[in-house]
């Protein structure tokens, strides 16, 4: 282990608290969603303590998470949103690497850093991609085609096809997008075994690739600023905040935050849901007889996968959720898996059903100031993709066990063994 290295092994005796403090219960969403069903029913806020990180309540219920979320001005995301080991949060704070990102603002900076690219992710914005995004999702329907009848659909076409879209959307050229992936998996994927690199040394994987994050963009900025595009990456290097450009801390961070979360979290909604799909052989076939419900398919696959697993939210004043008392300063846990599986609010939620009608109410991408600003490109990466899947396949079938990722923050199924006829 390196001297800055952090090994840390989840021993929890209370299977309920496991699942949201021990990465490896994600790689049995079975017995995951098992277990905060029960919580859900019985103690839906609940409180975590364990001797790695600092308490917080785990909230279960949809309207509990809904809330809070809406009430911004009460719960603020701090620059802690993210649960972690209190020792890794307090040696990124200690190293000046602690996230600044839009996730990590609340009040008026939040406001003015979010307005910088707030109008290249509005609906019209996004309609004007549409054609870029259906040309690079026929390059992986190609792709498909040249695999032959047997791929691992999650790396294979999931991954880097989103990848493709947010690299294009930023206007990186197709030979850095092997660095870029690495960057977004060394970021989110750090929990994970197959993902960390090093695994003796997995803080240092995380600081390491800031910094690489860091070198990459810097060249963009300089390169954009010089010679503005039509790109997202030219809007960032050219921001502005109260009349001013936006420090390099904000900047930074606000690469990689379109980067990270727009490529991993629409890879796992892509290659989950159609694990899901593929489950349900007669929901393949409503696809197919009808193409138009895509969208729906998209919506039920982003709630069923609920690829961003938690965030945190900090009390800013005494307060009460779910008939619980809540002190200034104490911490709650959003739990968006959950919430989405809510039978108070979804009908029959432990079934996959792509014409349900209240797919509307999922959670996947927040509530309020801080809804996902790239909401509208996932939803329309993967139902662009889905229709030219299924009418390039005859056939379409689990070629064998999926495999989830180990992430307590942004996870799924990681690896999708498939086998397909080609039309």
């Amino acid at each position: 282990m390196g001297q800055t290295g952090v090994m840390l092994t989840f021993e929890v005796e209370d299977p309920r608290a496991a699942i949201f403090i021990d990465p490896r219960m994600s790689t049995d969403p079975v017995r995951w969603h098992e277990v905060a069903a029960e919580l859900r029913r019985d103690d839906p806020v609940f409180r975590v303590e364990h001797e790695l990180v600092s308490p917080f309540y785990a909230l279960t219920r949809h309207e509990d998470v809904f809330e809070v979320s809406r009430h911004n001005d009460i719960w603020h995301n701090t620059r802690h949103s993210v649960l972690m080991p209190d020792i890794q949060q307090q040696m990124l704070d200690a190293m000046g690497f602690t996230p600044h990102t839009l996730v990590h603002m609340d009040g008026d900076e939040h406001t003015k850093h979010r307005k910088v690219t707030n109008d290249w992710f509005k609906p019209a914005a996004v309609r004007k991609r549409q054609e870029a995004i259906a040309s690079i999702a026929d390059t992986y329907i190609e792709k498909l085609r040249e695999l032959g009848g047997e791929c691992d659909f999650a790396q294979d076409i999931a991954v880097p096809y989103t990848l493709h879209v947010i690299m294009d959307i930023y206007g990186v050229p197709p030979e850095d997008e092997p660095k870029m992936l690495e960057l977004t998996q060394g970021m989110f994927g750090a929990a994970d075994p197959e993902f960390m690199g090093d695994m003796s040394d997995p803080f240092q994987t995380v600081v390491s690739t800031i910094e690489g994050f860091k070198e990459y963009f810097g060249a963009i900025t300089e390169a954009r600023r010089s010679e503005p595009t039509d790109d997202i990456a030219t809007v960032i290097a050219n921001g502005e905040v109260d009349g001013c450009p936006m420090g390099e801390t904000a900047q930074l961070w606000y690469y990689i935050i379109v980067a990270t979360a727009g490529h991993d979290t629409t890879s796992y909604g892509l290659s989950g849901g159609l694990n899901a799909l593929l489950a349900h052989p007669d929901q393949v076939a409503l696809l197919r007889e009808d193409p138009s419900l895509s969208n729906q398919a998209a919506e039920e696959m982003i709630r069923w996968t609920s690829p961003v697993r938690q965030f945190m939210r900090y009390a800013q004043s005494d307060t009460q959720i779910g008939g619980v008392d809540i002190a200034e300063g104490e911490r709650v846990l959003l739990s968006y898996p959950a919430a989405n599986r809510d039978p108070a609010v979804f009908v029959r939620p432990t079934e996959f059903d792509i014409t349900r009608g209240d797919s509307d109410k999922l959670l996947s991408f927040g509530v309020g100031a801080h809804y996902c600003l790239g909401s509208q490109f996932a939803r329309r990466e993967i139902h662009t993709i889905l229709p030219k899947l299924l009418a390039a396949v005859k056939t379409i079938e689990p070629a064998g066990e999926p495999q989830f990722a180990e992430a307590n923050f942004v996870g799924g199924v990681k690896h999708l063994p498939i086998r397909y006829t080609l039309a």
